[in-house]
């Protein structure tokens, strides 16, 4: 694999921005930037969760599906969900409809009310690695699918009550969300954010 690919504006990407136009404004406007929040950061948990097995193309095509479905990830809304709320989820087109993933998207936000303001954040931000000591990816093969922090991350969360949260979702979480910056070396938004 190659490094960062010339883009239709002829700015260079990470080559997998490039396929549509959505992972374009996904990969310029939010991949790998700091997401801050219990709720921020439990709606892109739960999409991460969404997204196994399946393109995070057809995740990100149906987040305001997602949104609308889930009370716009607010943590205490989708706490007091009930078993009519989730046969509700199971039957909505705008969503994945997977019931394991809807029920633990449930039952996640019941065991995150239960924490402290600022808890969830505090704890995903905690398994941050020190940016210093990370070398810019050169390559696409140059980033990892699974790291220790992930791993680790993953733990910490499952030890809590979380569920759909392996060590390759937490770890494409890190990315999400800017734990971690796997930007290509010379990809045109990798000292953006």
């Amino acid at each position: 694999m190659s490094g960062a690919l010339a883009g239709p504006d002829g700015a260079l990407r990470c080559p997998w921005a490039l396929s549509t136009e959505d992972y374009v404004a996904y990969h310029d406007e939010e991949w790998g930037r700091p997401v801050r929040g219990d709720d921020a950061l439990y709606e892109r948990l739960c999409l991460e969760a969404f997204q196994s097995g399946l393109s995070w193309i057809t995740i990100l095509r149906r987040r305001a599906g997602f949104r609308a479905a889930f009370a716009d990830f607010e943590i205490a809304e989708v706490a007091a969900f009930t078993e009519a709320d989730e046969e509700r989820l199971l039957a909505d087109p705008g969503i994945i409809r997977n019931g394991a993933k809807i029920r633990a998207t449930v039952a996640n936000a019941r065991v995150l009310a239960e924490w402290a303001p600022g808890e969830l954040d505090e704890l995903i931000w905690s398994f941050a690695p020190d940016h210093a000591t990370r070398p810019a990816p050169e390559r696409l093969d140059d980033v990892p699918a699974v790291t220790d922090e992930s791993t680790a991350l993953s733990k910490a969360l499952k030890k809590r009550g979380i569920r759909f949260v392996g060590p390759t979702t937490a770890y494409a979480l890190m990315q999400a969300c800017g734990l971690v910056n796997d930007h290509l070396a010379d990809c045109s938004v990798r000292d953006a954010g």
